[in-house]
């Protein structure tokens, strides 16, 4: 196989992916071709031996021991055949290179948290990795099972509260490919998905030194702007005032009397949304579920100051 797409299975962007698409096909041509078979042998027979006027009937032969020692072995060869190749794969999928770099992935209604190593802050639902570089993804859940899945790896593991999953895959091409949730996690299961972006060595190099936060002469409110962007504040909060979305609108949010859950009312200062990226259940808006998750740890002091000075400018 040369790594293209087919109409069955998305293109080959790992170690591991050839051999997985491999042993898929030959169980599938080889089920195609079984059927095949056994309809066309059972519609030939079925005209060839109809019931016809004039011939006389003739029993069926009770015994045949080639025959029943050929769909015996045959069989069961293929299907050793099959054990022993997909034995090989699993085994090859489960032991990770002891040259890994490791990487801690929480699963979290309704985003991806990625702790990539050498860089202090997780960034949300964007995992940067360098080509041809075993990656160990070590797997939990904050709230519910997840499933960390890239097609085009061919990788996939459930992400379970309170216990770890480990997985592995070395990319062999750059490029973003598209990793999902597959494991049904609430409301929003279907926005739980994001990129893995493959470098070449020099250009995750280049991205580790550039990954270091704001820029001393960066404008906060600017930079405040890329990060509801890229820490998924937009998928479940607007800027233009629509309250279609999981929470409450940002447009005008500032300075505001925000009504309560519990039927009291908070001012919208600094203290209050800081307390709602970092304990967002803590004061819950009336209207909307407690359902957003925690930002502690994706979020640093300046981080945060600097999503204010951009909400503030939501007027």
């Amino acid at each position: 196989m040369n790594g293209a797409g087919t109409l069955q299975l998305p293109p080959q962007a790992s170690t591991v992916a050839a051999d997985i698409d491999a042993l898929y096909y030959f169980i599938f041509w080889g089920c195609a071709i079984a059927f095949i078979l056994v309809m066309g042998g059972m519609f030939f027979f079925m005209a060839k031996y109809r019931r016809r006027e004039g011939v006389p009937y003739k029993p069926s032969p009770s015994h045949n021991t080639p025959l029943e020692v050929t769909w015996t072995v045959v069989p069961f060869l293929l299907l050793m055949v099959v054990f022993v190749w997909g034995f090989k794969g699993y085994m090859d999928l489960h032991i990770t290179p002891a040259n890994a770099m490791e990487y801690s992935v929480r699963g979290k209604q309704w985003l991806w948290q990625v702790n990539t190593p050498g860089v202090s802050t997780a960034s949300v639902n964007e995992m940067v990795v360098p080509v041809n570089t075993p990656i160990k993804v070590l797997l939990q859940s904050d709230d519910v099972i997840h499933s960390f899945f890239v097609p085009d790896f061919r990788v996939k593991m459930d992400a379970y509260p309170n216990q770890y999953t480990t997985m592995w895959f070395e990319a062999t091409k750059t490029g973003e490919f598209d990793m999902y949730c597959t494991e049904y996690c609430g409301t929003e299961h279907s926005q739980m998905f994001g990129k893995v972006i493959v470098k070449t060595q020099a250009e995750f190099e280049e991205w580790m030194g550039q990954n270091t936060g704001r820029q001393e002469d960066q404008d906060p409110a600017e930079y405040g702007e890329g990060l509801f962007v890229s820490k998924t504040c937009a998928t479940c909060h607007s800027i233009d005032g629509s309250t279609a979305l999981t929470g409450p609108s940002f447009k005008g949010l500032w300075g505001s009397q925000e009504s309560l859950a519990d039927g009291s009312s908070v001012l919208v200062d600094e203290n209050y949304l800081r307390e709602s990226m970092l304990e967002p259940n803590a004061k819950v808006v009336a209207g909307y579920e407690g359902v957003m998750p925690t930002f502690t740890g994706l979020l640093t002091d300046d981080d945060i100051f600097c999503l204010i000075e951009y909400i503030k400018t939501l007027q």
